[in-house]
């Protein structure tokens, strides 16, 4: 079975557009988990646009698994090391941009991020990082001891030719460097089941949609459908 990783940044996005405390992204969280999410993922920003400080120890406390994720900085890595969730996914973050844009470049960061990996996996936490599916990102993430990576699939979800066939390919690679393989990014239930069809697939992490989606269909029902078309 995959499991599904829930995103709830954009409950907290509609939370802050007013500045107080309703919706609760803690409330949305454990609904979600009520319907099937196998874990709750949140992104700690640096400018704090949707997710807050106060969010994060609300979230670990609930019954699954959270993913803290996160830029690869100092902050970041410290605030994760004080909150030890269950998994921190490392990722590419730009003020400026609207949501993340690509992968980490692994290869080019690579003793940057070499010493905060280790200072990761020292406080029990799994790391993965969020990569573009290429293999010398994926093999220069096993190199530097990253248990798990996390296919960015965007460009997939826009249509890009021959984007699947990357990711088919990069899973491979995964598999044969012993990395766990994760995916997300602008999945939907029109898209999802060619990425979840990816051959040693653990973990799906998807937000956007599902929340945008749960205006409509309410977050239970949305959660549940999309837990059946990635194990159907």
């Amino acid at each position: 079975m995959i499991r599904l990783g829930v995103n709830i940044d954009h409950v907290a996005t509609l939370r802050n557009a007013r500045g107080g405390t309703f919706p609760d992204p803690v409330a949305a969280a454990e609904l979600a988990i009520a319907s099937g999410a196998d874990g709750i993922t949140a992104h700690l920003r640096e400018d704090r646009r949707h997710i807050r400080d106060a969010d994060m120890p609300r979230l670990k406390a609930l019954s699954a698994p959270l993913n803290f994720e996160m830029a690869a900085t100092d902050e970041m890595v410290r605030l994760a090391c004080e909150l030890r969730p269950h998994a921190c996914c490392l990722v590419p973050e730009k003020r400026q941009e609207v949501t993340t844009e690509g992968g980490l470049d692994v290869v080019g960061q690579r003793e940057a991020l070499s010493s905060k990996i280790n200072r990761l996996k020292a406080a029990g936490i799994r790391v993965s990082l969020f990569i573009d599916p290429d293999t010398r990102q994926i093999e220069t993430a096993a190199a530097l001891g990253a248990p798990v990576v996390e296919l960015h699939t965007g460009a997939y979800a826009l249509g890009g030719e021959h984007e699947l066939e990357r990711l088919q390919k990069a899973a491979h690679t995964a598999l044969t460097c012993g990395l766990e393989l994760h995916a997300g990014h602008g999945l939907t239930y029109d898209n999802v089941e060619a990425i979840a069809a990816l051959k040693g697939l653990a973990e799906l992490n998807i937000g956007h949609f599902l929340i945008g989606h749960a205006i409509f269909d309410g977050l239970g029902p949305t959660v549940q459908k999309m837990k059946r078309l990635i194990n159907s």
